[in-house]
Protein backbone atom coordinates (compact mmCIF):
# COMPACT_ATOMS: atom_id res chain seq x y z
CA UNK A 1 0.00 0.00 0.00
CA UNK A 2 2.80 2.67 0.70
CA UNK A 3 4.54 1.26 -2.16
CA UNK A 4 1.74 2.18 -4.44
CA UNK A 5 1.30 5.32 -2.81
CA UNK A 6 4.66 6.78 -3.75
CA UNK A 7 4.25 5.95 -7.09
CA UNK A 8 1.00 7.49 -7.60
CA UNK A 9 2.47 10.68 -5.82
CA UNK A 10 5.85 10.19 -7.95
CA UNK A 11 3.57 10.38 -11.20
CA UNK A 12 1.75 12.92 -9.92
CA UNK A 13 4.39 15.59 -9.19
CA UNK A 14 6.02 14.57 -12.76
CA UNK A 15 3.11 15.70 -14.53
CA UNK A 16 2.73 18.81 -12.61
CA UNK A 17 6.63 19.22 -13.34
CA UNK A 18 5.86 18.50 -17.65
CA UNK A 19 2.89 21.36 -17.27
CA UNK A 20 5.74 23.94 -16.58
CA UNK A 21 7.74 23.20 -19.22
CA UNK A 22 8.82 24.61 -22.46
CA UNK A 23 11.49 22.45 -24.16
CA UNK A 24 10.95 20.57 -26.93
CA UNK A 25 11.22 17.51 -25.21
CA UNK A 26 9.24 16.28 -22.74
CA UNK A 27 8.72 13.11 -20.27
CA UNK A 28 5.32 12.19 -19.24
CA UNK A 29 1.98 12.93 -20.99
CA UNK A 30 -0.84 11.66 -18.70
CA UNK A 31 -4.81 11.96 -20.93
CA UNK A 32 -8.50 11.05 -20.20
CA UNK A 33 -9.31 12.79 -23.21
CA UNK A 34 -8.35 14.90 -26.21
CA UNK A 35 -7.84 18.37 -24.67
CA UNK A 36 -8.05 16.84 -20.61
CA UNK A 37 -4.07 15.89 -20.42
CA UNK A 38 -1.05 17.03 -18.69
CA UNK A 39 0.51 17.74 -22.15
CA UNK A 40 -2.07 19.25 -24.52
CA UNK A 41 -1.04 19.00 -28.49
CA UNK A 42 -0.77 22.98 -29.13
CA UNK A 43 2.68 22.49 -27.09
CA UNK A 44 4.58 21.03 -29.77
CA UNK A 45 6.23 19.09 -27.45
CA UNK A 46 7.41 15.39 -27.89
CA UNK A 47 6.72 13.08 -24.79
CA UNK A 48 8.85 9.91 -24.58
CA UNK A 49 5.84 7.75 -22.26
CA UNK A 50 1.99 8.86 -22.81
CA UNK A 51 -0.63 6.79 -21.37
CA UNK A 52 -4.68 7.50 -21.23
CA UNK A 53 -7.51 6.45 -22.58
CA UNK A 54 -7.73 8.71 -25.77
CA UNK A 55 -4.37 10.80 -26.39
CA UNK A 56 -3.82 13.46 -29.05
CA UNK A 57 -0.43 14.36 -28.66
CA UNK A 58 2.12 16.37 -30.48
CA UNK A 59 4.93 13.13 -30.94
CA UNK A 60 5.76 10.27 -29.34
CA UNK A 61 9.63 9.45 -28.77
CA UNK A 62 9.17 6.32 -26.79
CA UNK A 63 5.78 4.70 -25.68
CA UNK A 64 2.29 5.71 -25.79
CA UNK A 65 -0.16 3.44 -24.28
CA UNK A 66 -3.66 4.38 -24.98
CA UNK A 67 -7.02 2.48 -24.30
CA UNK A 68 -9.31 3.40 -26.36
CA UNK A 69 -7.22 5.59 -29.33
CA UNK A 70 -4.52 7.47 -30.03
CA UNK A 71 -3.77 10.64 -32.39
CA UNK A 72 -0.11 11.24 -33.28
CA UNK A 73 -0.20 15.66 -35.42
CA UNK A 74 3.94 14.53 -35.82
CA UNK A 75 6.57 12.02 -35.21
CA UNK A 76 5.70 8.69 -33.54
CA UNK A 77 9.31 6.99 -32.97
CA UNK A 78 8.99 3.83 -30.52
CA UNK A 79 5.76 2.00 -29.64
CA UNK A 80 2.11 3.11 -30.10
CA UNK A 81 -0.81 0.98 -28.40
CA UNK A 82 -3.96 1.46 -28.57
CA UNK A 83 -7.15 -0.78 -27.83
CA UNK A 84 -9.30 0.77 -31.18
CA UNK A 85 -7.15 2.99 -33.13
CA UNK A 86 -4.08 4.77 -33.84
CA UNK A 87 -3.68 7.89 -36.32
CA UNK A 88 -0.55 9.39 -37.07
CA UNK A 89 -0.53 12.66 -39.31
CA UNK A 90 3.28 12.45 -40.01
CA UNK A 91 6.02 10.06 -39.95
CA UNK A 92 5.29 6.67 -38.38
CA UNK A 93 9.11 4.92 -36.78
CA UNK A 94 8.58 1.61 -34.71
CA UNK A 95 5.62 -0.40 -33.82
CA UNK A 96 1.96 0.23 -34.09
CA UNK A 97 -1.02 -2.37 -32.61
CA UNK A 98 -4.27 -1.48 -32.46
CA UNK A 99 -7.48 -3.63 -31.94
CA UNK A 100 -9.16 -2.07 -34.84
CA UNK A 101 -7.36 0.17 -37.37
CA UNK A 102 -3.95 2.04 -37.74
CA UNK A 103 -3.99 4.59 -39.72
CA UNK A 104 -0.68 6.69 -41.34
CA UNK A 105 -1.29 9.14 -43.65
CA UNK A 106 2.06 9.75 -44.20
CA UNK A 107 5.52 7.09 -44.42
CA UNK A 108 5.93 4.43 -42.31
CA UNK A 109 9.22 2.65 -41.27
CA UNK A 110 8.45 -0.42 -39.00
CA UNK A 111 5.43 -2.81 -38.14
CA UNK A 112 1.82 -1.84 -38.02
CA UNK A 113 -0.59 -4.08 -36.28
CA UNK A 114 -4.37 -4.34 -36.71
CA UNK A 115 -7.42 -6.26 -35.69
CA UNK A 116 -9.53 -5.28 -38.99
CA UNK A 117 -8.06 -2.50 -41.41
CA UNK A 118 -4.59 -1.00 -42.05
CA UNK A 119 -4.58 2.29 -43.96
CA UNK A 120 -1.40 3.39 -44.54
CA UNK A 121 -1.72 6.35 -47.38
CA UNK A 122 2.38 6.69 -47.39
CA UNK A 123 5.19 4.44 -48.34
CA UNK A 124 5.97 1.64 -46.54
CA UNK A 125 9.84 0.65 -45.32
CA UNK A 126 8.65 -2.67 -43.24
CA UNK A 127 5.27 -4.29 -42.65
CA UNK A 128 1.58 -4.40 -41.94
CA UNK A 129 -0.76 -7.01 -40.45
CA UNK A 130 -4.48 -6.74 -40.58
CA UNK A 131 -7.22 -9.10 -40.12
CA UNK A 132 -9.29 -8.17 -42.91
CA UNK A 133 -7.35 -5.47 -45.18
CA UNK A 134 -4.61 -3.46 -45.73
CA UNK A 135 -4.53 -0.34 -47.88
CA UNK A 136 -1.12 0.72 -49.41
CA UNK A 137 -1.82 4.39 -51.36
CA UNK A 138 2.17 4.49 -51.90
CA UNK A 139 5.11 2.80 -52.69
CA UNK A 140 6.45 -0.03 -50.71
CA UNK A 141 8.70 -2.23 -49.72
CA UNK A 142 7.27 -4.53 -47.16
CA UNK A 143 5.46 -7.81 -45.95
CA UNK A 144 2.09 -6.94 -46.09
CA UNK A 145 -0.60 -9.87 -44.33
CA UNK A 146 -4.08 -9.51 -44.65
CA UNK A 147 -6.98 -12.03 -43.19
CA UNK A 148 -9.17 -10.78 -46.82
CA UNK A 149 -7.31 -8.27 -48.73
CA UNK A 150 -4.11 -6.53 -49.55
CA UNK A 151 -4.53 -3.40 -51.73
CA UNK A 152 -1.98 -1.12 -52.93
CA UNK A 153 -2.65 1.66 -55.62
CA UNK A 154 1.16 1.87 -55.98
CA UNK A 155 4.09 -0.29 -56.28
CA UNK A 156 4.95 -2.70 -53.85
CA UNK A 157 8.07 -5.07 -53.39
CA UNK A 158 8.39 -8.13 -51.19
CA UNK A 159 5.99 -10.26 -50.02
CA UNK A 160 2.06 -10.55 -49.91
CA UNK A 161 -0.32 -12.75 -48.28
CA UNK A 162 -3.90 -12.71 -48.01
CA UNK A 163 -6.76 -15.07 -47.45
CA UNK A 164 -8.75 -13.46 -50.74
CA UNK A 165 -6.80 -11.28 -52.99
CA UNK A 166 -3.92 -9.55 -53.54
CA UNK A 167 -4.31 -6.31 -55.71
CA UNK A 168 -1.56 -4.09 -56.90
CA UNK A 169 -2.01 -1.42 -59.40
CA UNK A 170 1.42 -0.60 -60.64
CA UNK A 171 4.03 -2.78 -60.50
CA UNK A 172 4.73 -5.38 -57.93
CA UNK A 173 8.10 -7.56 -56.94
CA UNK A 174 7.99 -10.57 -54.80
CA UNK A 175 5.98 -13.40 -53.93
CA UNK A 176 2.25 -12.99 -53.77
CA UNK A 177 -0.34 -15.34 -52.60
CA UNK A 178 -3.78 -15.60 -51.98
CA UNK A 179 -6.89 -17.98 -51.31
CA UNK A 180 -8.57 -16.84 -54.74
CA UNK A 181 -7.05 -14.06 -56.83
CA UNK A 182 -3.61 -12.49 -57.83
CA UNK A 183 -3.80 -8.80 -59.77
CA UNK A 184 -0.97 -6.95 -60.78
CA UNK A 185 -1.91 -4.37 -63.22
CA UNK A 186 1.54 -3.41 -64.76
CA UNK A 187 4.20 -5.92 -64.40
CA UNK A 188 5.27 -8.48 -61.78
CA UNK A 189 8.52 -9.95 -61.09
CA UNK A 190 8.51 -13.29 -59.21
CA UNK A 191 5.61 -15.48 -57.89
CA UNK A 192 2.12 -15.56 -58.07
CA UNK A 193 0.37 -17.87 -56.32
CA UNK A 194 -3.31 -18.75 -55.86
CA UNK A 195 -5.95 -21.57 -56.20
CA UNK A 196 -8.23 -19.87 -58.66
CA UNK A 197 -6.56 -16.82 -60.74
CA UNK A 198 -3.47 -15.40 -61.52
CA UNK A 199 -3.37 -11.79 -63.60
CA UNK A 200 -0.94 -9.78 -65.10
CA UNK A 201 -1.59 -6.95 -67.12
CA UNK A 202 1.44 -6.17 -69.04
CA UNK A 203 4.87 -8.33 -68.51
CA UNK A 204 5.16 -11.17 -65.59
CA UNK A 205 8.87 -12.66 -65.47
CA UNK A 206 8.82 -15.78 -62.82
CA UNK A 207 5.89 -17.92 -62.05
CA UNK A 208 2.52 -18.10 -62.30
CA UNK A 209 0.70 -20.85 -60.51
CA UNK A 210 -3.11 -21.55 -60.09
CA UNK A 211 -6.17 -23.17 -61.93
CA UNK A 212 -5.75 -19.28 -64.12
CA UNK A 213 -3.01 -17.72 -65.22
CA UNK A 214 -2.93 -14.72 -67.24
CA UNK A 215 -0.43 -12.70 -68.56
CA UNK A 216 0.19 -9.79 -71.62
CA UNK A 217 4.31 -10.50 -72.16
CA UNK A 218 5.13 -14.04 -69.94
CA UNK A 219 8.34 -15.01 -69.06
CA UNK A 220 8.84 -18.09 -67.24
CA UNK A 221 6.24 -20.06 -66.27
CA UNK A 222 2.58 -20.92 -66.29
CA UNK A 223 1.42 -23.60 -64.65
CA UNK A 224 -2.31 -24.49 -63.97
CA UNK A 225 -5.46 -25.68 -65.61
CA UNK A 226 -5.97 -22.55 -68.24
CA UNK A 227 -3.24 -20.52 -69.13
CA UNK A 228 -2.98 -17.98 -71.04
CA UNK A 229 -0.71 -15.03 -72.47
CA UNK A 230 -1.81 -12.22 -75.22
CA UNK A 231 1.12 -11.05 -77.02
CA UNK A 232 4.55 -12.90 -76.04
CA UNK A 233 5.59 -16.36 -74.48
CA UNK A 234 9.57 -17.07 -73.23
CA UNK A 235 9.39 -19.73 -70.98
CA UNK A 236 6.85 -22.81 -70.61
CA UNK A 237 3.06 -23.68 -70.40
CA UNK A 238 1.86 -26.47 -68.03
CA UNK A 239 -1.92 -26.69 -67.37
CA UNK A 240 -4.87 -28.87 -69.54
CA UNK A 241 -5.49 -26.13 -71.39
CA UNK A 242 -2.60 -23.59 -72.58
CA UNK A 243 -3.65 -20.46 -75.19
CA UNK A 244 -3.17 -17.52 -76.98
CA UNK A 245 -4.51 -15.16 -79.53
CA UNK A 246 -3.11 -17.47 -82.54
CA UNK A 247 -4.24 -20.75 -80.37
CA UNK A 248 -6.54 -23.22 -83.25
CA UNK A 249 -9.03 -24.47 -80.99
CA UNK A 250 -10.19 -27.35 -83.31
CA UNK A 251 -12.84 -30.28 -82.85
CA UNK A 252 -12.35 -33.82 -83.11
CA UNK A 253 -14.50 -36.70 -83.68
CA UNK A 254 -12.80 -40.57 -83.97
CA UNK A 255 -13.68 -43.93 -83.24
CA UNK A 256 -11.48 -47.03 -82.28
CA UNK A 257 -10.73 -49.85 -80.14
CA UNK A 258 -10.08 -47.96 -77.16
CA UNK A 259 -13.81 -45.90 -76.95
CA UNK A 260 -16.20 -46.63 -79.91
CA UNK A 261 -16.93 -42.68 -80.46
CA UNK A 262 -14.92 -40.13 -79.57
CA UNK A 263 -15.58 -36.68 -79.44
CA UNK A 264 -12.76 -33.96 -78.00
CA UNK A 265 -11.64 -30.27 -78.37
CA UNK A 266 -7.75 -29.99 -79.44
CA UNK A 267 -5.87 -26.61 -78.72
CA UNK A 268 -2.98 -26.28 -81.26
CA UNK A 269 -0.56 -23.91 -80.59
CA UNK A 270 3.05 -23.70 -82.91
CA UNK A 271 4.37 -26.63 -81.59
CA UNK A 272 2.54 -28.42 -78.29
CA UNK A 273 -1.07 -29.18 -78.45
CA UNK A 274 -3.51 -30.22 -75.69
CA UNK A 275 -6.71 -32.33 -76.01
CA UNK A 276 -9.75 -32.97 -73.68
CA UNK A 277 -11.68 -35.40 -75.01
CA UNK A 278 -15.45 -37.54 -73.89
CA UNK A 279 -15.83 -41.25 -75.09
CA UNK A 280 -18.62 -44.09 -75.27
CA UNK A 281 -18.97 -47.83 -75.08
CA UNK A 282 -15.45 -48.91 -73.74
CA UNK A 283 -16.61 -52.33 -73.48
CA UNK A 284 -18.53 -54.00 -76.64
CA UNK A 285 -21.96 -52.60 -77.99
CA UNK A 286 -24.05 -55.67 -76.70
CA UNK A 287 -22.90 -54.47 -73.02
CA UNK A 288 -24.80 -51.29 -71.43
CA UNK A 289 -23.17 -48.14 -71.43
CA UNK A 290 -20.07 -46.81 -70.62
CA UNK A 291 -17.85 -43.58 -70.86
CA UNK A 292 -14.41 -42.49 -70.70
CA UNK A 293 -12.41 -39.01 -70.16
CA UNK A 294 -9.07 -37.75 -71.48
CA UNK A 295 -6.41 -35.21 -71.01
CA UNK A 296 -3.10 -35.67 -73.46
CA UNK A 297 -0.89 -32.96 -74.24
CA UNK A 298 1.71 -33.55 -76.94
CA UNK A 299 3.92 -32.35 -79.96
CA UNK A 300 3.72 -32.10 -83.08
CA UNK A 301 5.58 -31.31 -86.40
CA UNK A 302 4.98 -30.80 -90.23
CA UNK A 303 6.52 -33.09 -92.92
CA UNK A 304 5.48 -32.34 -95.96
CA UNK A 305 2.69 -29.56 -97.62
CA UNK A 306 -0.27 -30.93 -95.46
CA UNK A 307 1.52 -33.67 -93.85
CA UNK A 308 2.25 -33.53 -90.43
CA UNK A 309 3.36 -35.83 -87.32
CA UNK A 310 2.56 -35.83 -83.69
CA UNK A 311 2.77 -37.66 -80.28
CA UNK A 312 1.17 -37.57 -77.05
CA UNK A 313 0.60 -39.27 -73.60
CA UNK A 314 -2.45 -39.21 -71.82
CA UNK A 315 -4.40 -39.92 -68.94
CA UNK A 316 -8.30 -41.70 -69.18
CA UNK A 317 -10.86 -42.25 -66.61
CA UNK A 318 -13.36 -44.69 -67.61
CA UNK A 319 -16.91 -45.29 -65.45
CA UNK A 320 -18.89 -48.94 -66.30
CA UNK A 321 -21.83 -47.71 -65.02
CA UNK A 322 -24.40 -50.55 -64.65
CA UNK A 323 -21.84 -53.10 -66.21
CA UNK A 324 -20.13 -53.67 -63.24
CA UNK A 325 -23.66 -55.67 -62.33
CA UNK A 326 -22.40 -57.95 -64.91
CA UNK A 327 -18.73 -58.63 -63.50
CA UNK A 328 -17.16 -55.70 -65.06
CA UNK A 329 -14.61 -53.21 -62.79
CA UNK A 330 -16.66 -50.07 -61.80
CA UNK A 331 -14.05 -47.47 -62.52
CA UNK A 332 -10.47 -47.98 -64.20
CA UNK A 333 -8.00 -45.38 -65.06
CA UNK A 334 -5.32 -45.69 -67.87
CA UNK A 335 -1.61 -44.36 -69.06
CA UNK A 336 -1.59 -44.22 -72.99
CA UNK A 337 0.86 -43.06 -75.61
CA UNK A 338 0.04 -42.55 -78.90
CA UNK A 339 2.20 -41.20 -82.56
CA UNK A 340 -0.89 -39.68 -85.28
CA UNK A 341 -0.45 -39.01 -88.16
CA UNK A 342 -2.72 -35.99 -89.90
CA UNK A 343 -3.33 -34.86 -93.05
CA UNK A 344 -4.90 -31.66 -94.19
CA UNK A 345 -7.15 -31.13 -96.79
CA UNK A 346 -8.26 -27.90 -96.27
CA UNK A 347 -7.64 -25.11 -93.74
CA UNK A 348 -9.91 -26.09 -91.27
CA UNK A 349 -10.67 -30.18 -92.43
CA UNK A 350 -8.22 -33.04 -91.85
CA UNK A 351 -8.58 -36.51 -91.39
CA UNK A 352 -5.94 -38.55 -89.00
CA UNK A 353 -4.75 -41.89 -88.00
CA UNK A 354 -3.83 -43.34 -84.45
CA UNK A 355 -1.64 -45.96 -83.37
CA UNK A 356 -0.39 -46.31 -79.38
CA UNK A 357 -0.35 -48.52 -76.05
CA UNK A 358 -2.06 -48.74 -73.06
CA UNK A 359 -2.45 -49.93 -69.42
CA UNK A 360 -5.56 -49.68 -67.65
CA UNK A 361 -5.36 -50.21 -64.21
CA UNK A 362 -7.75 -50.41 -61.12
CA UNK A 363 -8.13 -47.24 -58.92
CA UNK A 364 -8.66 -49.44 -55.72
CA UNK A 365 -5.73 -52.00 -55.99
CA UNK A 366 -2.48 -52.38 -57.00
CA UNK A 367 -3.20 -53.88 -60.32
CA UNK A 368 -3.24 -53.81 -64.23
CA UNK A 369 -6.42 -54.58 -65.74
CA UNK A 370 -5.28 -55.08 -69.21
CA UNK A 371 -2.47 -53.96 -71.87
CA UNK A 372 -3.63 -53.36 -75.06
CA UNK A 373 -2.58 -51.45 -78.55
CA UNK A 374 -4.48 -48.59 -79.66
CA UNK A 375 -6.02 -47.89 -83.09
CA UNK A 376 -8.02 -45.06 -83.61
CA UNK A 377 -9.05 -42.74 -87.24
CA UNK A 378 -11.41 -39.70 -87.39
CA UNK A 379 -11.71 -36.08 -88.36
CA UNK A 380 -10.47 -32.74 -87.49
CA UNK A 381 -12.63 -29.72 -87.79
CA UNK A 382 -11.42 -25.87 -87.58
Amino acid sequence: MRLKTILTATIMMVAVAVSGQHTKHCGINLSLWKNVCTQPTNTQHYSWFNVGIYSSVYGINGISLNGVASTMEHKMNGLQISGISNMNKSITNGLQLAGITNVNNNNLKGLSIAGLVGLQNGSIYGGTISGMINYLGDDADLFAIAGLINFSTANVNGFQFSGMSNVTGKSSKGVMISGLLNLTGENHYGLQFSPLANIVGTTMKGAQIGIFNYSTHAQGLQLGIFNYYREEMEGIQLGLINANPNTRVQLLAYGGNNAKFNIGARFKNNMFYTILSAGAYYFDFQDKFSATFSYRAGIWFHLYKGLSISGDIGFQHMESFQNKHNGFPVRLYFLQERLNLEYEITPKFSIFATTGYGISRYYNKNLTYDKSAIFEAGLIIF
